[in-house]
């Protein structure tokens, strides 16, 4: 009753917010469709949310509670995951393969998910299939509560950028090549906010400001294997928040921003009344492919320059700029202390696992893997078979060791899952064997980055970590033939996805699940199953196990 009520009131309203002794609650509805549109200059199909490509932005405050009814109306299963919402004791939330069952096609399915202390940049996509090579994506932004003040003045306006590489190709074509044991190549161009400009040609602008004002634009890179560098024509860009740290408040030409990343900066219209372009352009690839917007300044009617800024050369530019990155130390968090006061680099290590990525090929089709497994996604979500005490019908535990050979020869396709132990300070290294960038996520958390080398990692590399302000963020960038170190506190409860945020490697089974299971089985530790979860595989249609309490 409880779910059918729920339903009509968000089928009454798009958003309503209701205000009550606790934290408010805001509810919308989505409706996911196809529909045709030429991101490229080429007619496909896309997926539209409400009709829009990109998404709408979800726009929320610090601990409102976020009440999205999404209704599938396509015609294959679809599940979103908000990417960098830690969904603290709820990965029932969390809207990937190992957590939930998918929204059947012609059927809706209600998330519901609260933003604690997370102020910052965010996006949302789809996990199924290839859906997100399709669209269905969009910017989240989690706003400070009026009790906590930011670094900076509020600005003039908010904007979201979001940019991405594309393929002119449907998702269900490029996913027939993946299946058939073909690569994707290069994608053919780049995109902001879902349209690609021409310099010089009559671009209509994505952005106005007005001079003397200071704007805050949200970057984040929803594509799918590309770094990005994005700039914008004689302007600075002061970073102040990345993935939901505030930042020590540096000026940057140019930034490089690696696939799942996001960005905050101040942007000040300093400059003479005129357009100026954005440039988004890919980094690291055999071909340089970019795309351009418009930023106009308001009144005016002066077509921007048609020179260019450079993009940057090389990588080791950008693991420089990566080095240059520091948690601002004095800024307050998303509760009323400095975000810096937890000193990390304090804490003993209690498990140590390095995660390298693995290629192969297995019945005569290219996989990738981690330590020489390559996931595959099961009929019954790992966290249902693991919540009805089912999971060795399901999969094993720690297929993986946390030290792997020194030459991985052969890759195993099966499901990967860590089991770590609750409120252990862990280390993970990630080291990339090859020639090309990676960059990998780790849903429910977030983690210091604390190191990013060329070569080989070992015990001896850790007097080079950074253990007073490392960034605290969910996704870090690997260069090639290098590693990166991340050190975390395995506190929040539940099924956890690392994954590459190369949509092919991922797909292909490089990711593996983290479970972080409480001794306590208790509501201070974890959230019970909502009543609305969809069950499928070996749990369909078995009652519920007992409630926490």
């Amino acid at each position: 009753m409880e779910g059918r009520l729920l339903t009509v009131l968000v089928c009454l309203v798009s958003t309503v917010a209701i205000v009550n002794a606790g934290d408010p609650y805001f509810f919308y509805t989505w409706n996911v469709t196809y529909g045709t549109t030429s991101p490229l200059g080429v007619p496909q199909k896309v997926i539209l949310i409400n009709g829009q490509f990109p998404g709408p932005n979800l726009n929320s405050t610090s601990n409102n509670n976020v009440v999205v009814n999404v209704f599938n109306n396509l015609d294959e299963p679809f599940l979103l995951t908000w990417s960098g919402i830690q969904h603290r004791k709820n990965c029932w939330q969390d809207g990937v393969a190992g957590t939930s069952c998918p929204i059947p096609a012609g059927q809706n399915f209600t998330y519901h998910f609260q933003p604690k202390d997370q102020i910052g940049s965010y996006f949302y996509y789809p996990t199924t299939s290839l859906h997100r090579f399709a669209g269905g994506f969009g910017g989240l932004r989690v706003n400070s509560r009026l009790l906590i003040p930011v670094p900076y003045a509020d600005p003039e306006d908010d904007y979201t950028v979001l940019i991405n590489d594309w393929y002119t190709s449907g998702h269900t074509a490029l996913k027939n090549f993946l299946d058939s044991g073909r690569t994707l190549g290069l994608p053919n161009g780049v995109l902001i906010n879902g349209k690609s400009g021409k310099v010089g040609g009559k671009n209509e602008p994505l952005f106005t400001m007005k001079p003397g004002k200071t704007y805050k634009y949200r970057l984040c890179n929803v594509g799918f294997k590309s770094t990005l560098n994005f700039r914008i024509q004689n302007h600075k860009m002061k970073l102040v928040e990345m993935e939901g740290s505030h930042v020590l408040q540096n000026d940057y030409d140019s930034l490089d921003v690696h696939v799942g990343q996001c960005f905050s900066v101040l942007v000040t219209a300093n400059q003479e009344a005129k357009d100026y372009y954005m440039v988004a352009s890919t980094r690291f690839l055999k071909k340089e492919l970019s795309t351009v917007g418009v930023i106009r300044y308001a009144g005016s009617n002066v077509q921007a320059s048609t020179e260019l800024p450079k993009t940057p050369v090389g990588w080791a530019w950008s693991l420089n700029q990566f080095r240059s990155f520091r948690w601002n130390l004095t800024a307050s968090a998303a509760r009323p202390n400095p975000q810096g006061s937890y000193h990390y680099g304090k804490i003993n290590i209690t498990r140590s696992i390095k995660l390298v990525n693995t290629k192969n090929v297995v019945d005569g089709k290219v996989r990738y893997g981690f330590n020489g497994v390559s996931h595959v996604d099961t009929e019954t979500p790992l966290k249902l078979a693991e919540y009805f005490q089912m999971a060795e019908k399901v999969f094993k535990y720690d297929v993986i060791k946390d030290e792997p050979a020194a030459q991985i020869t052969a890759l195993t396709v099966q499901p990967n899952v860590l089991n770590i132990t609750f409120r252990t300070f862990v280390e993970i290294i990630f080291e990339n064997h090859e020639k090309s960038m990676e960059s990998f996520h780790l849903d429910g958390y977030s983690f210091f980055a604390v190191a990013s080398e060329p070569g080989r990692w070992t015990p001896e590399k850790r007097k080079n970590y950074n253990l007073l302000d490392a960034v605290s963020r969910h996704t870090v960038q690997v260069y090639p033939m290098s590693w990166s170190a991340i050190l975390l506190t395995f506190d929040n409860a539940g099924m956890w996805n690392i994954r590459s945020e190369n949509l092919e490697r991922r797909y292909l089974g490089q990711q593996l699940y983290v479970s972080v299971l409480s001794p306590e089985k208790s509501l201070r530790d974890e959230y019970n199953i909502p009543l609305n979860t969809n069950l499928c595989g070996i749990v369909k249609g078995l009652p519920l196990p007992a409630s926490y309490t």
